[in-house]
Order: C-alpha cells, then structure tokens, then sequence
C-alpha cells in the first residue's frame, strides 16, 4: 500500500465505503461506472491513465469477507468483479502476468469452467486467463498422455473420462472441472459487493 494512503487513512479513519462505482472486467481493464453506467448495468469506461491504473494496482486489496478493493486514501472503493479477483495473461519470460503487473510464479492448480474459461490458483491467488490467451494455453493440453484435440476437451469437459492434464514450467498440473458458478464459493470471494 502507497504511503499516502496510510497516511490519509490515520489522518481520515471513517470515511464512508464506496460501491458500484469501480469493476474489474474479465480482460484485467479497470471500469469506472458512473451513475448511469450502473442504471442500465453496462461495463463503464475503462480506465487508462496508466498513473492511475498503477496506483489502483498498488492499493487493491481483500477484506475478511471476501470483497476485494481499491483503498483511495481514507476510502475503500469496492470492486465489481466480472470474473475472479485477477486476471492473467501469457507472458513469455515470467508464464503468467497479473492485471496488476505483477508475475503468478507458482501455479499450484489449473481449473477448467464450464464457461470455458481457464482459472490458475496459486498460492492465494485465482485468476481467470484472459480469453485473448485461452486458445494458446488450451493446445498445451494433453488428456490421458495424448495432445488433447478441441473435441477431447469439449468432451471432457462435459463429464468425459480421463486425465486432462497441463505441461506448465516443468510440471504436470491435472486439470479440474468447475462450474463458473461455484467458483466464488470454491475461492472465497464476492462478485458484487454491497454494505
């Protein structure tokens, strides 16, 4: 967390909460939602000021019920998540980058949704892969020792037999299904949320 924060934070203790008014799109873009973007329940206006995108990274943070924020000084903006608390993109020198610039080093497990979507969990980390990048890692598959075919892992997918496994940095990570429904509960955090 930036100094300042900390420092407005002592200074300004009971700063009201702020909601609805930032989301984190399933692209890892900031989206600031104005009044009228949360009427009609549009994404908002990404946000590219790279000061600011910087700054947010630096102060994005989880409370004890699974909320995840932007501290702004003394205030706590709560994030809309479209999809997980992160997003990852390839890169090729660190595997894995956050949307807050920073490498998931370890992957400790790889889920498939049933959206499609790929979910890397490392540590206390979950992010979706951005779908930019889903084609590329999902030709890495193998199922059962084989190069998994798009058809294989539909199939699998849709309660098919066998082990679809990823080659990921040295090591062989079995791959598991998951709702995308189910995955707030499985990670323990909250989508959207409210006071």
């Amino acid at each position: 967390m930036d100094d300042i924060v900390k420092q407005a934070m002592a200074k300004w203790p009971n700063v009201p909460h702020c909601y609805g008014w930032l989301a984190l799109d399933a692209r890892g873009g900031w989206r600031m939602r104005d009044e009228a973007a949360q009427r009609a329940h549009a994404p908002g206006d990404r946000l590219t000021n790279p000061a600011l995108v910087g700054f947010i990274n630096r102060n994005y943070l989880r409370d004890e019920r699974g909320n995840w924020y932007f501290q702004n000084g003394p205030q706590r903006v709560y994030i809309n998540l479209e999809a997980t608390p992160f997003i990852a993109r390839t890169d090729p020198q660190q595997g894995l980058m956050l949307q807050t610039g920073q490498a998931l080093a370890a992957v400790d497990k790889v889920f498939l949704l049933d959206s499609g979507a790929l979910v890397f969990q490392g540590g206390e980390v979950v992010a979706q892969l951005d779908d930019r990048d889903v084609a590329q890692v999902l030709a890495l598959l193998e199922l059962d020792g084989k190069p998994a075919s798009d058809e294989a892992v539909m199939a699998w997918l849709e309660n098919g037999g066998g082990e679809l496994v990823l080659p990921w940095n040295g090591r062989r990570i079995v791959i598991e299904r998951l709702g995308a429904g189910e995955a707030p509960q499985r990670f323990g955090y909250n989508g959207t949320p409210a006071p």
